[in-house]
């Protein structure tokens, strides 16, 4: 049987827009479904959940915003977000209410297929993936179903926040640069700055840090960047 493509759901207010993503995802071999506001994509997230959410701000019923909060309610489902505007201010409220990458528009069609890319290989099907696990006080972290569990709970972690926190947790002690997180998280030529990376630490941290303003884990190397203490 054929392998089966990725499904990629586009959620945009302008049909042109769509149209365009449509088409170059489309030439990559995705199949990709439509929709124009945000309640109908929350609709068809709860009833078929696509492998990918791209989705736009500004829009109609529900926003881009109050859509990445609901799907993140109850899932890790990757989520690109795209806006009209560009202050950085907007960037960051985007990755700290859970989206996965975040791109402005006008935006270069072969950069967004570079990041669905991305993201997607993070996220690939358990069965494709190296089975392995770390142990800690406070949470476990399972590269085989891409779990993180806190306290034996299930704690959703979008694809970034697994993969950096995965990376720390097989380098312990090990001092990274803000610079060197985003070369081998983030896996393409990213164009933003260095505070992606806190914003993602500071969101771990609150997930497993049993006091995320006193961090027992993810320790800050001051002017350097991070680095992880498995011990207790």
């Amino acid at each position: 049987m054929p392998e089966e493509k990725p499904r990629i759901l586009v959620v945009d207010d302008e049909p042109n827009i769509r149209e365009l993503i449509r088409l170059y995802l489309g030439k990559e071999g995705f199949a990709v479904e439509e929709s124009e506001d945000g309640e109908d994509a929350l609709a068809r997230v709860k009833a078929n959940p696509p492998d990918l959410l791209v989705l736009d701000v500004m829009m109609p019923k529900k926003d881009g915003r109050e859509v990445c909060r609901e799907v993140r309610k109850t899932s890790s489902l990757p989520i690109i977000m795209l806006t009209a505007k560009n202050e950085e201010v907007d960037k960051v409220i985007g990755l700290e209410i859970g989206a996965d990458d975040y791109l402005t528009k006008p935006f270069s069609p072969r950069e967004l297929v570079a990041r669905v890319r991305a993201v997607l290989r993070r996220v690939r099907p358990a069965h494709e993936q190296e089975a392995d696990a770390l142990a800690f006080n406070d949470f476990t972290v399972n590269h085989d179903s891409r779990e993180l569990r806190v306290h034996g709970q299930v704690v959703p972690c979008p694809a970034k926040e697994f993969d950096l926190l995965w990376l720390f947790a097989k380098h312990p002690q090990r001092v990274f640069t803000r610079e060197q997180l985003l070369q081998q998280v983030w896996e393409y030529d990213y164009f933003g700055d260095l505070r992606t990376v806190d914003v993602h630490v500071r969101r771990l941290r609150e997930k497993i840090e049993p006091q995320p303003d006193e961090p027992r884990y993810i320790k800050t190397v001051w002017g350097v960047g991070y680095k992880f203490e498995g011990a207790s």
